[in-house]
């Protein structure tokens, strides 16, 4: 979508009736997180439409502090969610009822914390004196501060070793009941960030994978040979026709980088799709009489163990770990299946032995954020099935470049989190970063 100044609110068109169905949900969308998705999820469950209005860069400034995305990219961010039915750029700081009334949106949702703006009111108090606001859930232990401070203080407490095991309540802090308390809530989330457009039916297929160890990998004699998959929630599978497709990375702060090569994924399967005759009139009738009408490829993202892209990126990369990344890929319209724990290098055995079959193609993008030395992708090549996404805007967008964003405009940062509370001595833990990732450095050159 493009973002332009005509997008802000258009006077003298006649307002709509206003549907019980749609709601209104708004926000800054900073690098879109889990915890954003658990609030539009959970709207988009109270209706039948779901219209999320992002606010300016310059509003956001102006009452909270700087962003780390561009406006643009925040609308690229709230487009990609599954539960989104249209986005709104230029939505007013304090939510207006002329605003969300243009829209025909009767209701207002937010989470259950206090937003306020600059003079420290509350942003919702005209929807909620006109009793036009529905409360849903805030999504604990996550937040763009919580993000911003992993960064800034280089913290690594957040990194997960087996997800499969803290879902099952076997790790993780705490006694075992809270182990499996937390494993529980855990697991829940997952099951409904899976769910399909109207938050309410099974969506996204979501699997588990884990590599020969030990004397089984010895006596295969390759790497990722007798390799198990695990099913935790199943959702609607591939559909008739359609192509399967196989994409895999870190996924790290889930920004525009890997949502526009989601995006041109999808395109590129389109496109060759109305090569073949799927969007035709004749085509699209016998989908329809089947139930109902649907696009051409079924994508499935395999996402890296937090231990994995930390061997390569160091520091305290992931700044997400595998659940919350996991999280931001499943909310993606784009996305069909996730794959936790995929390898880093997605072997013959691999691929042959994905839950949906072998792949028709393995997409790779030109966003390069690990160093490598060999060819990952040697396997789907020989196989023929490799294909390339071409360059585009946001390729050089990456959870590296995030965080270079972030320590350019320190000092605003800093101020920021010292107002939400943060105690730490931030300037030291910024050394530390520089000497971590001046480390990091070296050891790429010598690989």
């Amino acid at each position: 979508m493009t973002v332009t100044d005509d997008d802000a609110f258009p006077s003298g068109d006649p307002a709509p009736e206003l549907l019980e169905g749609r709601l209104w949900v708004d926000g800054c969308f900073d690098f879109f997180h889990h915890g954003h998705a658990g609030a539009v999820v959970q709207a988009r469950q109270l209706g039948d439409e779901l219209y999320v209005g992002v606010h300016s860069d310059e509003a956001i400034l102006e009452n909270k502090g700087p962003t780390v995305m561009t406006l643009k990219e925040r609308v690229l961010a709230t487009d990609a969610c599954r539960w989104t039915t249209k986005s709104v750029p230029n939505a007013p700081y304090v939510t207006q009822l002329d605003w969300i009334s243009h829209f025909g949106c009767k209701y207002v949702v937010h989470g259950d914390d206090i937003t306020s703006d600059s003079s420290g009111e509350d942003c919702y108090r005209f929807v909620k004196a006109a009793d036009r606001f529905k409360v849903v859930k805030r999504t604990p232990s996550i937040s763009t501060t919580d993000l911003v401070g992993r960064m800034l203080l280089c913290t690594r407490t957040h990194f997960i070793k087996s997800l499969e095991k803290t879902l099952a309540g076997e790790e993780g802090h705490g006694t075992d009941a809270e182990r499996k308390a937390n494993g529980d809530d855990m697991r829940e989330r997952i099951r409904l960030y899976a769910t399909d457009e109207t938050a309410k039916k099974p969506g996204a297929d979501v699997w588990f994978w884990s590599a020969a160890t030990g004397k089984e990998a010895k006596q295969d004699g390759a790497k990722n040979a007798r390799s198990s998959f695990k099913e935790l929630f199943r959702g609607t599978g591939p559909k008739p026709g359609q192509r399967v497709v196989y994409v895999d990375g870190g996924f790290d702060l889930f920004s525009s980088g890997h949502i526009e090569f989601l995006r041109m994924v999808t395109q590129a399967e389109e496109d060759l799709a109305k090569k073949d005759g799927w969007y035709s009139q004749q085509a699209s009738e016998e989908r329809k009489g089947k139930g109902s009408d649907y696009g051409p490829v079924f994508v499935v993202a395999g996402v890296h163990d937090d231990e994995v892209i930390n061997s390569w990126k160091g520091v305290n990369y992931p700044i997400m770990n595998i659940f919350e990344r996991g999280l931001c890929v499943l909310q993606c319209r784009y996305v069909h299946a996730v794959v936790f724990g995929a390898p880093f290098t997605p072997t013959v055995s691999y691929l042959t032995s994905l839950p949906w079959g072998t792949p028709d193609a393995v997409y790779h993008g030109p966003t390069s954020f690990m160093p490598l030395v060999d060819d990952v992708y040697t396997a789907p090549k020989e196989m023929g099935i490799y294909r390339e996404i071409g360059h585009h805007e946001y390729e050089d967008v990456n959870a590296g470049t995030i965080v270079q964003r972030i320590m350019k405009s320190r000092d605003l940062y800093e101020a920021r989190q010292k107002s939400k509370g943060m105690k730490a001595d931030i300037e030291a833990a910024h050394k530390q970063r520089e000497a971590l990732e001046e480390e990091q450095r070296i050891k790429e050159a010598k690989r």
